[in-house]
């Protein structure tokens, strides 16, 4: 089965759920995650501020794709609380949530324009088809994240960079709100990642949030506006330079992480991005 932003069933059962007037666009209350008996996420609390973009990092086995997949409304908390704009997550047609690129078939039979196209599902309601305005917004957006000429290519013909640019306009033609990418950068060469880091900018020129996981801190320093620094629980959440102490960075990473001092400040080196369980993160 194809998995793109949403799953297909919860993309046509969303609508335009009412935006409460001077709430976050994103609240989470003491959220736990469990899965048999085990906490993936315990007690996590935090409010992002509409417009910024927030870098979520940790160790494999932290609980980020959790937390991702818990605040797109794909998976149900054990306990505590999610609100996007003051209602539950499964009302919002606004987010848009990108998995780890792992978790697509890329095999299955469809192109980039229909991909794209899928985003416009929730805008269309359940029954009605994607008239000429429609298909010339997906044309703006594959314009808009530069793969015009790749339209009508199979998505199995993509490179990762490509793909997350696919992605990213399924998203601009959802209009989506919210975005969480689920490690878009993994696997991407540099070119790539910095055509990503250009398409993050031009998204915050449009007002759309960003909650995006990975496991580069110097990126995470560089591109974001604050950090969440998470493992199971939130052990951090701000900026930067205030999140990434050395207490917080060992008991995060739990002694897999070297502080090494280079140009008068530190260089955190780990070992964890290729270990760990990567059943909860």
């Amino acid at each position: 089965m194809l998995t793109f932003t949403t799953p297909l069933k919860s993309m046509l059962t969303r609508h335009h759920a009412p935006h409460q007037p001077g709430t976050p666009i994103l609240s989470v209350s003491r959220l736990t995650v469990r899965y048999n008996g085990h906490a993936a996420l315990d007690d996590v609390t935090f409010d992002l501020r509409a417009g910024e973009q927030v870098a979520v990092v940790g160790p494999n086995g932290a609980g980020k794709s959790t937390l991702l997949k818990a605040v797109a409304g794909v998976l149900a908390p054990t306990s505590g609380a999610v609100t996007v704009y003051g209602h539950g997550p499964g009302g919002h047609i606004c987010i848009a949530y990108v998995p780890q690129r792992t978790a697509v078939d890329w095999q299955f039979p469809v192109t980039v324009r229909d991909v794209v196209l899928m985003g416009r599902i929730g805008q269309l309601g359940l029954f009605r088809q994607p008239g000429k305005r429609d298909h010339a917004q997906v044309q703006e957006c594959l314009e808009l994240v530069g793969i015009a000429d790749l339209a009508n290519r199979q998505i199995n013909a993509l490179s990762g960079g490509q793909q997350q640019r696919m992605f990213i306009a399924r998203a601009l033609a959802q209009q989506a709100e919210l975005m969480l990418m689920d490690e878009p950068l993994t696997g991407l060469d540099v070119p790539s990642q910095e055509g990503i880091f250009q398409l993050l900018r031009d998204l915050r020129a449009r007002g759309v949030t960003i909650m995006l996981s990975t496991h580069d801190l110097d990126q995470a320093v560089q591109y974001f506006d604050r950090v969440m620094l998470l493992n199971r629980r939130l052990l951090g959440f701000g900026e930067p330079t205030e999140v990434f102490t050395p207490e917080r960075l060992m008991a995060a990473y739990d002694g897999h992480l070297h502080l090494l001092p280079l140009d008068g400040g530190l260089v955190a080196v780990g070992d964890t991005c290729c270990e760990g369980d990567h059943r909860h993160d």
